[in-house]
């Protein structure tokens, strides 16, 4: 396997840094925005994402998970059943503007699948989308990010893999490899 850096920690810093002015460029004080992150890795980066924004805006910011396994289009088509997560959103979404985060977005299918878990908390004024990896030229679906770390040009048999310290890893790389 060959592995390409897509960010070290240093470039992955100031990234999260932009994305995090973005949002508060777009939402203001976050009054009437929250934060959900998809299960299961999309968290980490929810998580960052929120720890930046309570420090940049000094007050707190709803942040909930989102577990869309049953919702998802291939749930019964798999050889091994997928393994549920949690889902944790104790506020309400009704009439709110709602940033789904994911780490990379890949066909669009778990975005979608997102989108039919959500509404079971209520219908949202606006749903925006929030990935740290974009992969450019694999969309099953016409899905498209709000707010993009980096846009990486990938082949369907590339592979992003995401390090965080967040999930146990010795520092935060982001990849792309290559099966050789």
């Amino acid at each position: 396997m060959r592995k390409k850096l897509i960010f070290d920690s240093v470039q992955l810093d100031i990234t999260l840094d932009r994305l995090c002015r973005q949002l508060v460029e777009n939402h203001g004080d976050f009054s009437e925005s929250v934060i959900i992150g998809l299960q299961p890795r999309g968290i980490y980066l929810a998580e960052s994402i929120h720890s930046r924004l309570k420090k940049l805006l000094k007050k707190d910011v709803h942040l909930g998970m989102l577990d869309v396994t049953f919702h998802r289009d291939d749930f019964r088509r798999r050889e091994i059943p997928a393994k549920a997560s949690e889902t944790k959103i104790d506020f309400v979404i009704e009439a709110k503007k709602v940033i789904l985060i994911d780490d990379v977005l890949f066909t669009g299918r778990t975005v979608r699948s997102a989108l039919d878990a959500m509404l079971s908390f209520g219908r949202p004024a606006r749903v925006e989308l929030l990935v740290l990896i974009d992969r450019v030229h694999t969309r099953d679906l016409p899905i498209s990010a709000d707010y993009v770390g980096k846009a990486v040009n990938t082949l369907a048999s590339q592979k992003i893999l995401v390090e965080l310290e967040a999930q146990g890893s010795k520092q935060n790389k982001i990849w792309l490899t290559t099966n050789t």
